[in-house]
């Protein structure tokens, strides 16, 4: 005997309850207030010095490890091997991200017998570096599904969808050799209309902002895309402490490889002079702005652990240093610093060892290198420390880069709304660090 359908009203209603869900959950989502902002764990590995972190990404979901680039004018993502999502959708010539992207080519040279990520007719193409290797190589821009957790700037919150995903360009494996271990590639901070904060911004309708707090130790500081507050612990809201200057673009780009007439997507401040220990240091004021060729001037880096001076800024400092440090005893030199220092006698400080203290002038205010950001301590005796700035030489393309140490510890806020960036300098000072977020889930 052939075995009974089922009756056709009890088909019916079974499709009407399944229609009636979806339907409900649907409206579940969009009646969800949409985030105020955007939370980012990030973590420094010791072995590479990279500041990592992870999202997760495509359908279903995976895991993806980047390392953090400040200055980077989109996320790229390794896409050869095993990529594989249902969402995945390359960016077409002419679409919006194509347009927002600027300077961009069009590709129809896909030749697999059938498309896959990476590898599309029609589709927008970028080039993306590795600046550890450097090289470039041109990729396809693309989207896809993306779930990343909310934040009330006290506590991570639910997990939300980007709605039509984050934008990222399609790399390969050389592009990955030189990042920290398991990263698949890169996460674009820059002041791109293809960078992370910007598709978070139009995706959510928060302010094209992030707070960046980056921890010294092997504890997980932060990123909060959208405005503050920014909660660490003990219940300080350290917005409280920051101090604005300008950012200022630069008309040429500094990639690794570029397109003709490409802006830089880095982010640049107008430092006007440096003091050390309250004494002005004697520079050249042409090196310290952007020149025509886009040489010159200072910008902010995570892909540089430590930061660099153009060699005469460079000795002109270091010679102010040694001369208000005379008290300091020099030990032999440890890669990849010149000045290195004996511990012993050295008095310590909220703010880290009692060192001569280096101020960045910017026109009205200043950000003051203490202790804790100036020196690095090498060896595992705890004997050592040295200068952690480094000769970034004579035909030095950025005058000087502020580099990750520097970085560390000091809560800064790039806004691109009002085209300034907040610092607080070292949050030392006001007994907290970047490692003090909380990261218990709210109930």
């Amino acid at each position: 005997m052939a075995a009974s359908s089922p009756a056709p009203t009890q088909s019916l209603l079974a499709v009407l309850l399944l229609l009636f869900l979806s339907l409900a959950h649907a409206q579940e989502l969009t009646s969800r207030p949409k985030p105020k902002a955007i939370l980012l764990p990030v973590r420094k590995e010791s072995a590479t010095l990279q500041y990592t972190t992870t999202i997760r990404q495509r359908t279903p979901l995976v895991p993806v490890k980047l390392t953090v680039d400040l200055g980077a004018k989109s996320p790229w993502v390794n896409c050869q091997g095993g990529y594989v999502s249902s969402t995945y959708k390359p960016v077409l010539c002419g679409s919006k991200f194509c347009q927002l992207a600027l300077f961009n080519s069009c590709s129809s040279t896909c030749y697999q017998p059938r498309p896959e990520p990476g590898c599309n007719n029609n589709t927008c193409g970028q080039y993306e570096s590795d600046p550890f290797i450097p090289t470039a190589y041109y990729g396809e821009l693309s989207t896809d599904a993306a779930v990343l957790r909310s934040t009330d700037g006290k506590n991570p919150g639910r997990t939300v969808s980007v709605p039509g995903g984050i934008v990222f360009t399609c790399g390969f494996d050389p592009l990955t050799q030189k990042l920290a271990k398991n990263a698949k590639g890169m996460l674009g901070l820059g002041r791109s209309g293809i960078s992370l904060p910007s598709v978070l911004s139009s995706a959510f309708g928060f302010p094209n902002k992030f707070g960046m707090c980056l921890s010294s130790t092997r504890s997980r500081g932060v990123i909060i895309f959208g405005d503050g507050p920014y909660f660490l612990q003990p219940g300080k809201e350290v917005s409280q402490y920051l101090t604005y200057t300008p950012l200022i673009p630069n008309p040429v780009s500094t990639a690794v490889l570029a397109f003709l007439d490409e802006p830089s997507w880095d982010y640049f401040i107008n430092v006007t002079g440096i003091k050390v220990n309250g004494k002005a240091v004697s520079l050249n004021p042409a090196l310290l702005k952007i020149n025509d060729a886009g040489n010159g001037g200072t910008k902010l880096s995570t892909v540089n652990p430590y930061t660099l001076m153009e060699t005469s800024i460079y000795r002109a400092v270091m010679k102010a240093f040694l001369a208000e440090g005379k008290y300091l005893k020099r030990v032999s030199s440890v890669k990849p610093f010149e000045y290195c220092f004996n511990t012993t006698g050295v008095g310590s400080t909220r703010v880290g060892p009692a060192v001569p203290q280096i101020e960045l002038l910017l026109g009205g205010s200043s950000w003051i290198i203490f202790g804790a950001n100036s020196m690095v301590y090498v060896g595992n005796s705890g004997e050592t420390m040295c200068l952690g700035i480094v000769d970034g030489g004579t035909d030095a393309r950025t005058s000087i880069v502020i580099g990750g140490h520097q970085l560390e510890d000091n809560l800064v806020q790039v806004d691109m709304v009002n085209k300034r960036l907040g610092f607080t300098s070292s949050l030392l000072f006001y007994q907290t660090t970047c490692a003090n977020f909380n990261f218990t889930v709210a109930a």
